[in-house]
Parts: structure tokens; C-alpha cells; sequence
């Protein structure tokens, strides 16, 4: 006899976009070539005082513990951050810090969730939501983000949520939003915190994508008056900074919610490695102007993706509003081929060409409410981009090529 995997470990699965990533290499290994739009990664260098920074502090051997909680030199500087980029009233006893802002959710959910309590979740959804939620035999409560209102959370489904559920104890809330791209904006978070101000209730704010908005500004749920005693609001600097190799995060919260995910962190990864927050701070004090320039080239490339989409017969987007994401709505092509938007996907990867594939992801794999669409990143140079708009037509007119993969991939499809 071995022991037995447990229930919860059989029934996790990979992030849809590493599944992916993993199909594209290997058919690039095999001598295909492959546009890689389905990971969210950045195709931009990290900044160059980071880069310097972490160099330094691996000759001057910052190699060692450090707080669990974080390094007070950085603390104190991404307290300096959101207080000033986004009104949040945050100090050095308000941040904890991670390798990324995955973590968090798991920290948030065993800070706040006891078993069967309900937690709202807008779908589609980031697909490591569920297992965290599942990790404290919570119960997950999914309600659509929908195209007509601009992927935006409604109050009403908040409401209904705290009203009707038997156990109402957290809200997951990612803005800017993966993978719709939609935006919450200052208004609604306004409503939300009215709602929730005073309630039992904690918030996980998700927010890597803070500085992507191409319709405004960003906003915080945790800069609305008294909001940090119920949000835990979730920083990284794979997506402003294009450190996402370097596994570096941040939460903002209350002293006392600080306080308890030390402890987690403590209890699971002891710390973020030093000389990793010491190339943050870098970046945090003195890479501003470089990372608001790359801001701006990701801007044209939603841009660029966006509108070379929306010229493709059966495949509308929303304007950019946000992320560098375009989150396509392909419905009408897959009724008329009788295909999911996860089975297109894969034939624009495998079945369309023999040379030739474009990795991107079906909205399956954020859930039953993304089906329909298709999510490109922009993690690729422009001509790369380009390439991949004009491989997408032709795809789509080999429509015996198409019928023939449907008919082989019955189970994909």
C-alpha cells in the first residue's frame, strides 16, 4: 500500500496558459514556428537599474534570510507607492511582501475562509481562484461579467450575493481585468466600499495590471475611506516592470490582516528572497520614466491587435480599455463551424498549418462564462503580431482543413 493522493490534490489543474505555452514549445522544438500569444508574459527586458540593483546584491552576497514579512527598506518604498500612485493610506505595517501576487490569494482565503462560506467570484475568472477557494472547502459563487457591461462588475450581483447566500464571507475582484480587459472604475469601487463598509466581508483585490489602463486611470477598492480593514489589495512587478521571472509582490491591507499573513508567510516560504525586493525597490525609485514608456508601447500593441481583429470577418473586440490582453469575442465563428472557442484555439495552434501555428487561449480556461471568445496577449513584437492577424483568416477559409481536424479532435473541439 502507498499513500493516497488526496482529493483536493486530484482534482487541481495547470493554469491554461502554462498548458499551452508548454504545447507551443514543443511544436517550436519540433521546427514549427509559433506566435506565442497565450502566456501573459511581458516581451520587454526589466529595468535597467533593477537588473543593476539585483547584480549588486548578489556580489555584496544578500543572499541570507530576511523578515518574513519583507525587507523594511521596501516596505516602507511600496508603501511610498500606492500612497502616491493610488491614494492608498498605506504605511510600512500595511505591506507584506511575496513571490508575486499569486500567494495572496491562498493567504487571503485561509486569513478569511472557514468551510462552506461563499465567496463571489466574477467570471470569467483567473483560473487559480478556484483551488484557494477550494483550499478551505469554501464554496466558490460564480456570476458573469458580460460584453454589454464592458466586463465591469454590477452592484446588483453583490447585492444579490450578500443578500441570498447563506454563508456571504469574501468577493475576489480583479481589476484591471484578466482576461476580458475590463476596467472597475472610481465610481463603482465608490458603490462597492458603500456596500461593504461595516460588513463582515473581505475583499481580495487583485491588481497587477495597474498601470495597463488605456481609458483612464486605475483605481483601488483599498483608497476608498476605511476600505483597508476589509481588502486585501494584490500588487506584482511582472506586468509594469516585466520582472515576472523574478517571482516579486506585494499586499496592501490593515496592520492586523498584515500581521496574520506574515505568519503564513513565515509558515510556508519563510521570505522573499532579499536581493529579489532589493532589485524592486530599484525599480520602484528610479525606473518610473522607463516603465511608463513601456506602458506606452504595450498601449500600441493592444492597439494594433485590437483593430487587426475587429477587420476579421466573425470576430469582434471591445475598444483597448485596459491590460495588455484582447479579449475577443469569436462566437459567431464558432457556430458556424460547429467548434468551442477552446477547440478553434487549438486548431489555429495545431491544425491550421503544418508550419506555421498561433498559440492563443480559449476563454474556457477562465471558466464556463469565457466561452465563445478567445484571449491574446501581447507578448510578442509587432511584426510577430502582425504575422499572427494575417495567419488568422487563412486559417479560417481552409474550411475542409478545419472540418477534417474538428472530425480527428472530437474531444477538443
Amino acid at each position: 500500500m502507498t499513500p493516497r493522493i488526496s482529493r483536493f490534490a486530484k482534482s487541481l489543474v495547470a493554469e491554461g496558459a502554462f498548458v499551452v505555452l508548454a504545447m507551443a514549445k514543443q511544436l517550436k522544438a519540433a521546427g514549427k514556428d509559433v506566435v506565442e500569444l497565450e502566456i501573459g508574459d511581458s516581451p520587454f527586458d526589466s529595468p535597467a537599474s533593477a537588473r543593476q540593483a539585483g547584480q549588486q546584491a548578489i556580489h555584496h552576497n544578500e543572499s541570507h534570510y530576511c523578515p518574513s514579512l519583507g525587507l523594511p527598506e521596501f516596505r516602507k518604498a511600496a508603501a511610498n507607492f500606492v500612497r502616491s500612485e493610488f491614494g492608498i493610506p498605506a504605511q510600512m505595517e500595511n505591506i507584506a511582501v511575496a513571490p508575486g501576487a499569486k500567494p495572496f490569494e491562498q493567504f487571503f482565503c485561509e486569513t478569511f475562509l472557514e468551510p462552506d462560506d461563499g465567496v463571489l467570484v466574477f467570471s470569467p475568472h483567473f483560473p487559480t481562484y478556484p483551488p484557494n477557494i477550494y483550499r478551505r472547502n469554501a464554496r466558490m459563487v460564480l456570476t458573469p461579467l458580460e460584453l454589454r457591461h464592458e466586463f465591469r462588475p454590477q452592484l446588483s450581483d453583490i447585492e444579490d450575493f450578500l443578500r441570498n447566500d447563506p454563508s456571504p464571507k469574501a468577493i475576489f475582484l480583479n481589476s484591471p481585468h484578466n482576461p476580458t480587459g475590463g476596467v472597475t472604475t472610481e465610481e463603482d469601487l465608490k458603490d462597492i466600499a458603500d456596500l461593504i463598509r461595516g460588513t463582515g466581508i473581505a475583499v481580495f483585490s487583485d491588481e497587477p495590471y495597474c498601470h495597463m489602463v488605456w481609458a483612464g486611470r486605475h483605481h483601488s477598492l483599498a483608497a476608498q475611506p476605511a476600505m483597508l480593514d476589509h481588502t486585501v489589495a494584490a500588487y506584482t512587478f511582472s506586468k509594469s516592470y516585466s520582472m515576472s521571472g523574478w517571482r516579486l509582490g506585494f499586499c496592501v491591507s490593515s496592520p492586523e490582516i498584515i500581521r496574520s499573513i506574515g505568519l503564513m508567510i513565515n509558515t510556508t516560504l519563510s521570505c522573499t528572497p532579499p536581493l529579489v525586493q532589493l532589485a524592486g525597490l530599484a525599480a520602484l525609485e528610479n525606473d518610473t520614466v522607463e516603465r511608463d514608456e513601456v506602458m506606452g508601447l504595450f498601449r500600441a500593441k493592444v492597439e494594433l491587435l485590437a483593430a487587426g481583429l475587429n477587420a476579421i470577418e466573425g470576430i469582434r473586440t471591445l475598444p483597448p480599455t485596459a491590460t495588455f490582453y484582447v479579449f475577443a469575442d469569436v462566437s459567431e465563428l464558432c457556430n458556424k463551424f460547429g467548434i468551442s472557442s477552446h477547440g478553434l484555439a487549438m486548431y489555429l495552434l495545431q491544425g491550421a498549418d503544418d508550419d506555421f501555428g498561433l498559440a492563443c487561449l480559449g476563454g474556457e480556461c477562465f471558466g464556463a462564462a469565457g466561452a465563445g471568445f478567445l484571449r491574446f496577449s501581447c507578448s510578442e513584437p509587432d511584426e510577430r503580431l502582425q504575422q499572427a492577424l494575417d495567419f488568422i483568416p487563412l486559417a479560417l477559409s481552409r474550411t475542409e482543413r478545419l472540418a477534417a481536424w474538428i472530425a480527428a479532435n472530437p474531444e477538443i473541439s
